[in-house]
């Protein structure tokens, strides 16, 4: 079987398929990295799930037992003082020119009166004429109304980790320049980005909830099965690879230096950039630390 080609729009597009198994033990599925001495206990988290959802916590409360730190995905954007000033001008750009639906056809126009009526949202909401900015807001809002979150479990585990006195890395980053890289995104390309996320939204939250079910049950391959307009909105963006590529250096420069501390630790990577290629597993890999899959897993 020819082997997949990778989307050049999306980073995460193809998966590192020996990586993507369906886990023995109860919970969420877990991978391993090693050096021989040490070992990081990697958690692949969903980008998007349905908020407080349950999960069993067996494997999680033993692993982080002793952890010398929990390493966790960027959550808390930070912003610096001139960053915030950027996005907020930015942002002003991007507003303007009378409701977005004003500039689509009478039947997407339809569609999307519909959408945003029941997400409660007026026309004017969505102030702006270009449809990148439309299509993102627009997948704020759906989330928002239909209880899905990017938060979880990561909130949860921070949580623990504070509760359990185990110390948390997690870092922060500036996205005020992507802010305004919105606006160099090619008009096709927002489009195409608005039309998805339109989709997803008549759809409703079933595919996310599904997909969070098969997280929770170590279902790898139906985890995946999530939704990604957002992510791949994003990824359309100017800058935006470089800032995915620098993210998943970054991770993986955080485990690699767990691994030099004596005993385990904990790492929360989001699923799709840890088990892409050229992912946070793939790198680790190629560097020569050993990789182990859920399905390798022993109850320990």
């Amino acid at each position: 079987m020819a082997a997949a080609k990778p989307d050049p729009n999306d980073p995460d597009s193809v998966l590192v398929e020996e990586l993507v198994v369906v886990g023995r033990l109860p919970g969420p599925a877990w991978w391993t990295v090693s050096n021989g001495a040490t070992t990081v206990y990697v958690l692949g988290s969903p980008s998007l799930a349905p908020k407080h959802m349950t999960w069993d916590r067996a494997i999680f409360d033993r692993h982080l037992a002793g952890a010398s730190v929990v390493i966790l995905p960027f959550q808390d954007v930070h912003v610096t003082v001139l960053g915030s000033f950027g996005a907020a001008f930015n942002y002003l750009r991007l507003k303007g020119g009378g409701p977005f639906e004003a500039t689509l056809d009478p039947a997407a126009k339809a569609r999307f009166a519909a959408v945003r009526t029941r997400l409660g949202e007026p026309a004017d909401h969505y102030g702006t004429r270009n449809p990148l900015a439309a299509g993102l807001v627009l997948a704020t809002d759906y989330r928002e109304k239909t209880g899905l979150t990017t938060s979880d479990p990561t909130k949860l585990i921070k949580l623990l980790a504070a509760r359990a006195k185990v110390p948390v890395s997690q870092k922060a980053y500036d996205l005020g320049p992507l802010m305004g890289a919105v606006i160099r995104t090619p008009p096709a390309a927002g489009r195409a980005c608005f039309d998805e996320v339109l989709a997803q939204a008549e759809a409703g939250p079933a595919i996310t909830q599904g997909a969070a079910r098969a997280w929770a049950q170590g279902d790898v391959r139906g985890a995946l099965a999530n939704e990604r307009t957002y992510e791949r909105c994003i990824a359309l963006v100017p800058g935006a690879q470089a800032f995915d590529a620098r993210t998943k250096a970054d991770q993986v420069a955080q485990i690699e230096q767990a691994l030099k501390r004596p005993g385990h630790a904990v790492a929360v990577v989001p699923l799709r950039p840890l088990l892409a290629q050229g992912g946070v597993l793939d790198q680790l890999r190629a560097k020569g630390f050993t990789v182990t899959t859920p399905g390798q897993e022993t109850d320990e």
